[in-house]
């Protein structure tokens, strides 16, 4: 009997203990909590709901639930045992938000659990705002870091109307279709970076991520974690929680490998890998990780050379060489130097805050004259210049870099008459206007030429441009003359 008193003992310290435990876990509880039995009578109240209500546990403990919370269900739930969601009610003037679930044992009703979820509608409302807020951001930097990713041209951006060049865009568009792999061949300068993205751009990729790396521009001892990514720990340095490489940022996308004959013969091994098997080992890393990536290469170097050399492994020249796309020299397409000159004329003179500008015929026929070896870039290097030393409207001959007029004189190492001539009275002009302070007349008096000559060779130089802001007597310009050199 005695035995038998110290077990029953045993089980009600045991329960109160549990009892303790669960009213702890229900007064640390952020809702608001009741619980009652199969009468309605209330068994456990926590302080969130006390508070809520401005009431202590110990009243409202054996309390018949209707008869101490305003507006409540509880005491029907455990009658119908219908268990009720997201229910709206009423008390202290708040519309609060809460759930009523009946609690069964050997499918009979024993009592129900209300949880209060929000004490006011409010609460709801403001919750909505916070998670679209949020909604937005994460659109707004999910779209940042797409454009980031994605491609600045397509083959819209590719300017030129020869037959070369025609023909090499129909043929990116066709390419774009499949997933092969594609090997950019051409000088430097040709646009090689211009076709690898129009060709993602064209691409049912085209709203995946393009990544392009240098791999001539990236130390050999970086160039695999730049490449494949690093584990935690992998070596002394690395960044915790470790770094995904180029291959796995362009999961769904493009990778564009730039400079693909400097690759290391080290890492040519592991590229193959990822050709073949489509899936890449991180630094450190011991599971392969798979990737859907189409590689676009591209070189300036004979690759046939580098594998006979030895600095290219053939089965890597073998597995990028599936579809070639060879981009031709400038010198090869003169007839698309007009039509590109115009192109940069536009784009940079916005970009430089000059304005269009023209260029001259003479100007022109030493454009086309040039070989050309830095190509496309060469060729825009050289605009940007003209456009930076121009006085006029007109970029002319003396605008040009020596060295493309020295060639297109046929070495001759002196200037033409007429670009001599021309030099000189702009430089005399500007003097001119310089002794006479600003003043057209006088300046024209001084040179000898009558004041409609003056104003004609202003406008033809573009000085009046370059010296308004100087002169302070500008305003002696004739208004017809201002609005013919503005």
């Amino acid at each position: 009997m005695v035995g038998h008193d110290a077990a029953l003992e045993r089980k009600l310290r045991d329960c109160e203990k549990i009892r303790h435990i669960l009213q702890s876990i229900l007064d640390s509880a952020y809702e608001g909590i009741v619980v009652v039995d199969e009468k309605g009578i209330i068994t456990m109240f926590n302080q969130a709901y006390c508070d809520f209500l401005g009431v202590k546990q110990e009243e409202m403990i054996g309390k018949f639930v209707a008869d101490v919370i305003e507006n409540t269900r509880m005491h029907i739930v455990v009658k119908t045992g219908v268990p009720e969601y997201r229910q709206i009610q009423r008390i202290k003037g708040h519309d609060m938000i809460c759930d009523r679930i009946p609690v069964k044992q050997d499918g009979k009703i024993i009592g129900a659990v209300g949880k209060v979820l929000f004490r006011d509608v409010r609460e709801v409302e403001e919750l909505l705002s916070r998670t679209e807020q949020l909604r937005q951001e994460l659109e707004y930097y999910k779209t940042e870091l797409r454009r980031h990713q994605q491609t600045r041209y397509s083959l819209e951006n590719i300017v030129g109307q020869s037959r070369a060049i025609s023909e090499l865009k129909d043929l990116a568009v066709k390419i774009a279709r499949s997933n092969s792999t594609v090997l950019l061949r051409g000088e430097t300068g040709t646009g090689k970076e211009l076709f690898a993205h129009a060709i993602h751009n064209a691409s049912q990729r085209s709203q995946g991520p393009f990544i392009k790396i240098n791999c001539a521009a990236i130390p050999e001892g970086l160039l695999e974690s730049e490449l494949f990514g690093y584990e935690e720990g992998a070596f002394t340095g690395a960044r915790k929680g470790g770094k995904t490489g180029k291959f796995e940022q362009a999961h769904g996308g493009t990778i564009f490998l730039d400079e693909i004959g400097e690759m290391p013969l080290a890492m040519q091994a592991k590229l193959l890998r990822v050709l073949q098997e489509k899936e890449i080992e991180r630094v450190g890393g011991t599971r392969p990780v798979k990737v859907d990536v189409r590689v676009i290469a591209a070189t300036n170097r004979d690759l046939e050379a580098l594998v006979r050399e030895g600095k290219l492994r053939q089965d890597l020249f073998y597995r990028l060489n599936v579809i070639t796309l060879e981009i031709p020299p400038l010198r090869q397409r003169r007839e698309d130097i007009p039509c590109l000159v115009e192109f940069f004329l536009e784009k940079l003179g916005l970009a430089l805050g000059c304005g269009k500008k023209k260029i001259s015929s003479e100007a022109m026929s030493i454009l086309m004259q040039h070989s050309w070896p830095g190509n496309v870039r060469e060729l825009e290097n050289v605009i940007e210049r003209a456009l930076n030393v121009v006085d006029g409207p007109e970029i002319l001959p003396c605008h040009l870099p020596y060295y493309l007029r020295d060639a297109g004189s046929g070495g001759r190492l002196l200037p033409t008459l007429k670009e001599a001539v021309a030099a000189a009275e702009r430089d005399l002009i500007k003097k001119a206007l310089s002794l006479a302070r600003g003043n057209c007349l006088e300046a024209a008096r001084l040179l000898g030429v009558s004041k409609s000559t003056f104003y004609e060779k202003v406008a033809r130089y573009g000085i009046c441009r370059g010296l308004s802001e100087k002169s302070e007597k500008m305003s002696t310009f004739p208004e017809k003359a201002m609005h013919s050199i503005g």
